[in-house]
Order: C-alpha cells, then structure tokens, then sequence
C-alpha cells in the first residue's frame, strides 16, 4: 500500500478541458453486460443497457433550460458532515425489496447537471425512501416505469425493471440516510430524415425519470449488486475509470472517502479518478471534485478524457484508455502494490482499454492472462458496464 508513488497532478480549469456523457442506464432489458452476475441480480430478471443515440446533440431543451446545476454548494459542508453511523453496522442490504413487491420513493429533486454544449441531457436526481431502502455505495437501485408494454406473445405487461448505480453514499446527499441519489441520461433518438427526435424511440425509463418533478411516485426494486463494493481495507488505494453516467458509483466513494465523517471507516489511501466524456460542459459533479482535490490534494486526483476537445499522443480522439495509458507506470505500481481498479460505463469501453492493458504487459514482460487473472483472484478488479 506503498502511497509514495510519484505522479503530477495536471488537472486545472485552465490547461485541461473536460468530457461527454455517452452513457444512459435503463432502456430495455437483455443488454446488461458484468465482470460477474450475482445470483441475487439473476434472480430478479433485470439489467443495464444502453441504446443507440444518433445526433446526440441536437434534441432538447427538455424543461430543465441548458445551464449546468452545480451541486458541491448543496450537498458538502465546510468539514466532514457528522451522519447517522447506525448506517454502518448490520449485513449488507439485498433484495430488500422484488419486482412483484417493490418500494414507492418519492422525488425530492431534479437537476440537470450538464451545460449547454453538452451531448444530451444528464440528470441529477434525488429520491427520499425515508429509510427504508438502505444500501451500500456500488450497488444499485432497480426503477420500475410506469404504464404497460406489448410483450413478444401479444400480451399487455408491466414494464421491466431498469438497473441504475446509485450515485450517493448510503447516507444521501443531505447525509440522514434519508435519500438515494440517481444520475440518468436521457435516451433519445433523433430521426434524420424528420430532422426531430422520434418519440416513439425514446427510452421509456430514463425520460420518466428525467421529467420527474418534486412529488413523483417512483417504483423502485433492489439494492442489488456486490461486483463494485469498496475493498474492506480503508487504506488500499482505489482507480476509478468511469464514462459518463459511470461517474454514479465513483461519486458515491468520492463522498465516502472525502466527504463524510465516518470514524470506523477512515480512508487513507489514494482516490484516482480517470472519467471520460465528450467536453467540458459534460462533466458531471466536477465542482464536488474539484473541492474534494482541494481539500485533499495528497490523496485525491482526477484526470479527464476528453473526446471531442483533447488528442492522444498518436493525434487521434482522446478516449478513457489513452488518458489511462499516459500513466501506466503509476497505475501498475498501484495495482502491484494491492490497489482495486473500478470501471463503470458503456460496455465499449472495455475493449479498448483490455487492448491498452494488453499492450502495456506486453512492453513490460507481463503475462496479460495471468496478470490480469491475479487481479480478479485477488478480488482488485471490478467492472459493471452497460
């Protein structure tokens, strides 16, 4: 756990730009991809998926205006916030609540997170369940929409359950165990040739959740998940790689480790942040991270790819595995050294950056397979994408 490893932290406002939101959770329900599927998110037939946005610029505005909502001055204090530490004790929360038995939440808040420039709209939203749904950072919420579908026999069903990572602590966003906090992407899908959006085509869960207002009655399954838990070990140092909406769990250790004032679990080590979207008017919660750096700077760091704004060192698109890759000795110094590495987003960022990894070991002598094998028996890789 060897934190002395050298590194230069090269994020500011001005000499970085920051990148988009590709990912959106919560369209259907075949497309979940995992590094490993409990048998508890077996058991309730659900999953994460993705969809195809054509023109994901244009669209919108959808009611929440195009400014970007910052949400540091709301949801931090000045210190570590005190929290209810009961939350701390007792077996991990799971399957709480099932499809045919699910719990009602009730919005407090949404927020659209993303500025003008933005590829599609991101939300921030927050959902009191009074307590009664608890759960632990990196696992999930299941929502359930509202209304009906045609299944594939000609029947009249209920919609399916749609997977999102909860984006809060177990305590909330107000830190009273009250609250759970969801970050979701719009869905849509623009028509060329009609020159609008097809509303027929639209993610049916994303866009109920995203024009929900204060009052809205949400249907709600889970917690479900154990893939991206945080290491037992407060001290083991933690790599975050995240696309878009990915940043949900990550912003959930984030405030763990920064944010609140929780004395059996103290972090020590190092937070490393890799997120990738497409500009700077598309990275979510950066003002809570941007505090938390400069409350923490020896322990915290965040690096950006930014597809649309920044070139890799070939020329090309400057994509999560690239801005991965400029630090490969650090990160591997890490790894080596018991660090877990976690990876939330699309599922087509995985090939790119297994290829990077790949190609690393192989400058170093490494055998990828048994490499890469080690770290997953030894329980320091996590992936859940979508």
């Amino acid at each position: 756990k060897d934190l002395s490893i050298p590194f230069i932290y090269n994020h500011t406002r001005n000499n970085i730009k920051m990148a988009s939101t590709l990912s959106f959770a919560g369209l259907s329900a075949k497309q979940c991809i995992s590094q490993k599927v409990t048998s508890a998110r077996q058991s309730q037939k659900v999953a994460r998926v993705s969809t195809v946005v054509k023109a994901a610029d244009k669209g919108g505005p959808y009611g929440l205006g195009l400014e970007m909502a910052k949400t540091a001055g709301k949801s931090m204090q000045s210190g570590k916030a005190k929290v209810p530490l009961a939350l701390e004790e007792g077996e991990m929360p799971l399957n709480t609540y099932k499809n045919k038995t699910p719990f009602t939440g009730t919005v407090k808040s949404v927020e659209r997170i993303v500025g003008p420039k933005a590829t599609g709209e991101t939300t921030h939203i927050i959902i009191d369940h009074g307590g009664k749904m608890p759960f632990w950072e990196g696992q999930s919420y299941g929502v359930i929409p509202p209304g009906t579908k045609i299944n594939s026999k000609g029947k009249e069903v209920a919609h399916g359950v749609r997977l999102y990572s909860i984006a809060s602590t177990r305590y909330g966003d107000s830190f009273d165990g009250q609250t759970a906090t969801l970050c979701v992407r719009r869905a849509t899908y623009w028509d060329e040739e009609k020159g609008a959006e097809d509303p027929e085509k639209k993610g049916i869960c994303s866009n109920f959740l995203c024009d929900a207002t204060p009052g809205t009655e949400i249907m709600m399954t889970g917690p479900t998940g154990q893939v991206m838990l945080l290491p037992k070990d407060p001290s083991t140092p933690v790599i975050m790689v995240a696309t878009g909406t990915g940043i949900a769990p990550m912003r959930a250790y984030i405030r763990r480790f920064f944010v609140e004032d929780v004395p059996s679990w103290n972090f020590t080590g190092l937070a490393w942040l890799f997120m990738g979207v497409a500009n700077s008017d598309a990275t979510l919660y950066d003002d809570e991270f941007q505090e938390c750096v400069k409350r923490f700077p020896g322990q915290f760091r965040i690096d950006y790819a930014l597809s649309r704004e920044q070139n890799n060192k070939k020329g090309g698109k400057m994509y999560i595995q690239d801005k991965v890759e400029e630090y490969k000795d650090q990160v591997f110094g890490l790894l080596d050294g018991g660090a877990h590495m976690y990876f939330c987003g699309l599922k087509g960022m995985m090939p790119g950056i297994l290829s990077m990894l790949e190609g690393v070991c192989k400058e170093k002598g490494i055998d990828y397979e048994e490499w890469l094998e080690g770290l997953k028996k030894n329980g320091q890789w996590h992936v859940e994408v979508y």
